[in-house]
């Protein structure tokens, strides 16, 4: 693809995003789900107008990205936040990854499905997607407890999910009479790489960072940062998601001379966000979509009742206020990449069930990532934290 066109294309697609973002403000819809559309409408599901070597550049800009939304949600785990909601948090993120194992599981296993199988397709349920999350909350403007609580949630949630997908992979394994020991050895040790190289890149940052210009990180440290943290992330094989948001509790925590930490990823994330949404939109089939039957439509049902259940349970039992119990279940609802990634990594170990795995996620993910950030909104709506 020749430089004109590439430079051509990528100035139309950020032009999109601002208009997205135009639209979004006047019509309260989310911009997330209008990229993605958008996106879907430019792709290969679509008019398939994208130049093809785009898709090449997915993996690098979601990288990018994500490691961007993890240093902002880490950010929200600093202790002030933490002493204020951090039971709630733990306790909502816990309650809502158990039940959603819990029904998604049971739900899947009362209609036929095979108990390894059924397992699996819940621990991937149990992914979220903060990127669309965080994003719904910047352009709504929302502030206040519940969407502190929100943020902290999507923050630590995939954590816990990916955690519980290690041990569930195992048990999956083993009831088909393979050797689990090893997977849960590959899923601990990816959790820890991702934990060592998290706090390897946060204390170095914090001590260092926005001590050239008082106050706050410089744009040109920020992205260095960031980008450190990706690569080490991905040469290591760990989770960047994991690495990013610990690195960014560390700054947070233990950065005291700064006054905004992550105003300069703030300023530069959305052209990022713009060219990754767009290309999630277009890498999504609608024709695996039409094919995922009884299974994709059950896993949909159920994972929604989870969320809820799960939202209003967690709230309960940490007694947070009433409007957290009906609400901070929707708000749960987007789903993204991290599920994929799951459903990757269980098809490299159980090939037999690689098909209808693969099928099932992509399915619910193209439903989930069009109706979850609505749904997001609509709950920041309710509890009246929107602007």
């Amino acid at each position: 693809m020749s430089l004109h066109f590439t430079l051509l294309t990528i100035g139309c697609l950020i032009l999109v995003g601002l208009l997205a973002d135009t639209i979004g403000r006047r019509t309260m819809v989310p911009r997330v789900t209008l990229l993605i559309l958008f996106g879907v409408i430019a792709g290969p599901s679509g008019f398939d107008v994208l130049p093809s070597a785009f898709s090449n550049w997915y993996e690098t800009l979601a990288t990018i990205a994500l490691t961007m939304v993890a240093f902002l949600l880490g950010g929200v785990l600093s202790a002030k936040n933490m002493r204020a909601n951090g039971v709630q948090i733990l306790t909502i993120s816990l309650s809502v990854v158990f039940l959603t194992i819990f029904l998604v599981g049971g739900g899947l296993m009362m209609i036929g499905v095979t108990a390894p199988l059924a397992l699996l397709l819940a621990g991937i349920a149990t992914a979220t997607a903060p990127a669309a999350t965080q994003d719904v909350v910047r352009q709504t403007g929302a502030k206040g407890p519940f969407t502190k609580t929100l943020l902290g949630i999507v923050a630590v949630d995939d954590a816990w999910g990916l955690i519980a997908f290690s041990f569930i992979l195992v048990a999956a394994k083993a009831q088909l009479g393979g050797n689990g020991i090893g997977i849960l050895g590959d899923g601990m040790r990816e959790v820890g790489i991702a934990a060592l190289i998290g706090m390897a890149v946060g204390f170095p940052a914090a001590y260092l960072t926005g001590r050239l210009r008082r106050g706050e990180p410089m744009q040109a440290e920020a992205i260095g940062i960031v980008f450190i943290c990706a690569g080490l992330a991905t040469w290591f094989g760990a989770s960047f998601l994991l690495a990013g948001m610990i690195a960014g509790a560390i700054v947070v925590n233990f950065a005291r001379h700064h006054e905004r930490a992550f105003h300069e990823i703030e300023q530069i994330e959305w052209p990022f966000m713009v060219l990754f949404f767009i290309l999630a939109g277009a890498s999504l089939e609608f024709k695996m979509a039409e094919q995922i039957g009884i299974i994709g439509v059950a896993c949909l049902i159920l994972r929604f009742v989870a969320r809820v259940c799960g939202g209003w349970t967690g709230a309960w039992l940490s007694a947070a206020p009433s409007e957290f119990r009906r609400w901070i279940g929707v708000a749960l609802m987007p789903q993204a990449g991290v599920a994929l990634g799951m459903a990757l990594v269980a098809s490299s170990h159980i090939p037999e069930f690689r098909e209808v795995l693969l099928v099932t996620t992509i399915g619910t993910t193209v439903v989930f990532e069009i109706i979850g950030p609505p749904m997001t909104q609509i709950a920041l709506r309710a509890v009246g934290e929107n602007n």
